[in-house]
């Protein structure tokens, strides 16, 4: 079983603030809709809300409007509208850099196509999902824009810092500040290969383990580390052989509870290799998810990445090596441990019988753009101070 840990008083109160509507419909401008929906909606009223919303959307816009769902697929929602992009991913995380291009592409060659085209944006969660969306489109959108396009493009900048910045996530924001000012109808991107050597973490008490997702895949887990001693007690987790690493990448923090069987997220971080330039990259707490606002995690905690050009064992490291106080339970077959929390994403309809594939949903995913890749290779050393949860 995973859990958060458990919400700080900042983090409640955002909480509060992204579900307290049953259904939030906005024209952003004349021809960008956003529908949004709390997580927690319960399931009639959801039934009932998306049915209004595709009456009122049918009665003004006919069939000019293309709806992209970002959020799980369901079968209703295919029903009720007569075209449906899926484009899902999970919730409060960012998305893969290019399926957000094709995201852009598509509402862009949708609203070419005939000045009545709308583009209808659902979303059931986070509005963080909305927004990088409105972001992206916004950078995307004003290469080619005309000078009368202008209130449009302040209108999505509005939204986006009304609406989306006080809950959004650190990875999210990362992605509109890094990514999307450089988005072209053309985009190339230098990819770079990493390979992960060491997890620093510093605090007495906990047993935290690391996993490292790529394309949202799981492709390494650490064993679990006890530490024993003061909270300045240092862990290193190495991983040897180097990892070859690219693309979209997502490091996820966890702490192994003492006497349930149950894990706690300490946090979680996303980035792509593109954004690789230097030999070294830090993440501060309010670049961390999960953990930016929670008021028990330190100021001064950190996320540092130090790279390298192979997968070879970086030398002058001895000093991030582990103390006596540190052991190691290598047991990964754990089915906790194993647990891949993003695995059945999108295999099943939000709204099916449970074990219904999504397999004869009738809306159609279109990878619009074709991205070439260019490689180079770089290695890193991460480092994390620090968070655990004593149950």
């Amino acid at each position: 079983m995973e859990s958060r840990h458990r919400p700080s008083r900042s983090l409640s109160l955002i909480q509060a603030m992204e579900e307290n509507y049953e259904v939030d419909l906005v024209y952003i401008t004349e021809r960008i809709i956003s529908v949004s929906f709390p997580s927690n909606v319960e399931e009639p009223s959801y039934s009932a809300n998306i049915k209004e919303v595709a009456t009122m959307l049918r009665s003004k816009h006919g069939d000019n409007y293309l709806l992209f769902n970002l959020s799980e697929k369901r079968f209703d929602i295919s029903k009720l509208n007569p075209k449906v992009l899926d484009f899902g991913w999970p919730d409060h995380h960012a998305p893969a850099l290019d399926k957000i291009c094709s995201i852009c592409k598509a509402m862009d060659t949708w609203m070419n196509a005939d000045s009545h085209n709308v583009v209808v944006l659902h979303n059931k969660g986070n509005r963080g999902r909305t927004g990088v969306v409105v972001a992206a489109y916004m950078h995307y959108s004003n290469i080619s824009a005309s000078a009368d396009q202008a209130l449009d493009r302040f209108a999505m900048k509005r939204f986006y810092e009304d609406k989306v910045l006080p809950v959004g996530q650190p990875s999210q924001r990362r992605l509109v500040v890094l990514y999307f000012p450089h988005l072209t109808p053309y985009l190339s991107l230098v990819m770079p290969s990493l390979f992960p050597l060491t997890f620093s973490h510093g605090f007495s008490g906990c047993r935290p383990f690391l996993k490292i997702y790529q394309a949202m895949q799981p492709v390494y887990t650490s064993g679990i580390y006890n530490v024993q001693g003061d909270s300045q007690t240092s862990i290193c987790i190495t991983i040897e052989p180097g990892l070859l690493l690219k693309g979209d990448i997502l490091l996820k923090c966890y702490h192994k509870r003492f006497r349930s069987p149950s894990r706690d997220v300490i946090f979680r971080v996303q980035f792509h290799t593109c954004a690789v330039h230097d030999l070294g990259i830090v993440f501060g707490k309010d670049e961390l998810d999960e953990t930016f606002k929670d008021d028990r995690f330190p100021e001064y905690g950190k996320v540092e990445f130090v790279f390298s050009f192979g997968p070879e064992k970086i030398q002058g490291m001895d000093h991030l090596e582990n103390g006596p106080s540190v052991s190691v339970d290598y047991n990964t077959q754990d089915p906790l441990i194993r647990w891949d929390s993003y695995e059945n994403f999108n295999q099943h309809c939000e709204d099916s019988e449970e074990g219904d594939l999504c397999s004869g949903h009738p809306s159609v995913q279109h990878q619009i753009i074709s991205i070439h890749w260019s490689f180079v290779t770089e290695l890193f050393v991460y480092t994390f101070d620090n968070l655990c949860v004593r149950d």
